[in-house]
């Protein structure tokens, strides 16, 4: 249980993400914002280290974080804060064998992406991806718990955030108490200082992008090697859709 945590005046957002979800451009476009700190999945360490999962890069990673979780939460998610926000991109997977009480003093969002699109993406990263690879059903037991404290998290879907960023973004800010600001739609090519040094595995699209990049459905045929494990996260993903921040024909007007 965290018990060092004295309140002040930042909110801390947690995203909670699977892979190959857009959260890396979620992140650039909080960056952009002018009082807002973004912090790049700083449990990653911690979940390669207890997990003993083989990602790209595994022992550079590794080598470069602080691998116990327990002092992450108390001296990065919930420590001292230089601006008023601060934006922690993280992984919903990495939350493994790690006390969850830091939960209840975090705005806590969800974004998830439709499985039969996520999938073959990931595959290119992890050759046989699994269930718990993908944070689906660890989402929605975050979903049950964040309900249990009381708060209501948005809950973002990927391809609704691309189709219209500035109605999914300003009603994302809304709920989180915060003014939507117009930079948050566009950023410079190229990488962040912010990013994780797995960024040469992973952020290879976002790093030659502008902005949210139109969403573009897939053409090829989805592999079948993977139609078990699409099957174990229709129903996870179902479940989180529906409650998904859409824009609407109101909100377009």
């Amino acid at each position: 249980m965290v018990t060092r945590f004295q309140p002040d005046s930042a909110l801390r957002i947690n995203l909670w993400s699977g892979p190959r979800n857009v959260s890396t451009a979620l992140m650039y476009a909080f960056a952009q914002r002018t009082d807002t700190r973004v912090v790049d999945e700083p449990l990653y360490g911690h979940y390669l280290r207890v997990s003993g999962v083989e990602h790209p890069g595994r022992a550079e990673v590794l080598a470069a974080m602080d691998t116990r979780g327990s002092r992450v939460v108390e001296q990065v998610i919930l420590g001292p804060c230089d601006r008023p926000v601060v934006f922690f991109k993280q992984m919903a997977h990495h939350l493994v064998d790690l006390d969850r009480g830091f939960l209840a003093h975090t705005a806590n969002v969800l974004l998830t992406r439709d499985p039969a699109e996520m999938l073959p993406s990931l595959a290119q990263n992890l050759a046989t991806p699994t269930l718990a690879d993908t944070g689906y059903r660890t989402q929605c037991e975050l979903l049950d718990q964040l309900i249990a404290l009381g708060q209501d998290p948005p809950v973002l879907e990927a391809r609704a955030l691309l189709d219209d960023p500035r109605v999914v973004l300003t009603e994302l800010c809304r709920r989180l108490g915060l003014r939507f600001q117009a930079r948050m739609l566009t950023w410079r090519p190229g990488a962040r200082a912010e990013d994780g040094c797995w960024a040469k595995y992973w952020y290879a699209n976002v790093h030659t992008s502008t902005g949210f990049q139109a969403h573009r459905r897939k053409t090829a045929p989805f592999p079948r090697r993977l139609a078990p494990v699409l099957k174990e996260c229709k129903p996870y993903y179902e479940r989180l859709a529906a409650l998904a921040i859409r824009a609407t024909k109101e909100e377009e007007v």
